[in-house]
């Protein structure tokens, strides 16, 4: 078992939360089970499969769980263009969340160059 809280990846992702909730917040109201829902639901859902595949005892079970991170981060960088494509929120606020995205979609995939090349 590892200690996922120590993961920049995990601690990066938590930080992504936060400022995808925010932006969230700035959606419209009948966007509340749309892109709204679709926002949070994906930039949670990278941060829980880094935890859950650090609970998992093969090398290839844990990556499965970091790449289904790295689709949700994509999932993420998508609906962030949606918005942004609509004008939804301004585009600096987008921006400054596609920053850290990008960032955590690197650091992700690096994880996962990583762990199979220590095979």
């Amino acid at each position: 078992m590892r200690d996922f809280k120590k993961l920049l990846i995990w601690q990066l992702g938590m930080e992504l939360v936060e400022e995808t909730y925010r932006i969230a917040a700035l959606l419209p109201n009948e966007e509340k089970y749309g892109l709204r829902s679709q926002s949070t639901r994906a930039s949670v859902s990278i941060v829980l499969n880094i935890a859950e595949g650090s609970a998992k005892a093969s090398k290839k079970e844990y990556k499965y769980y970091l790449e289904t991170s790295l689709a949700s981060a994509f999932e993420l960088e998508t609906v962030l263009l949606v918005i942004e494509r609509l004008k939804l929120i301004e585009n600096e606020v987008i921006q400054k969340v596609m920053v850290i995205l990008l960032r955590e979609q690197r650091m992700i995939n690096g994880f996962i160059n990583k762990i199979s090349s220590d095979d």
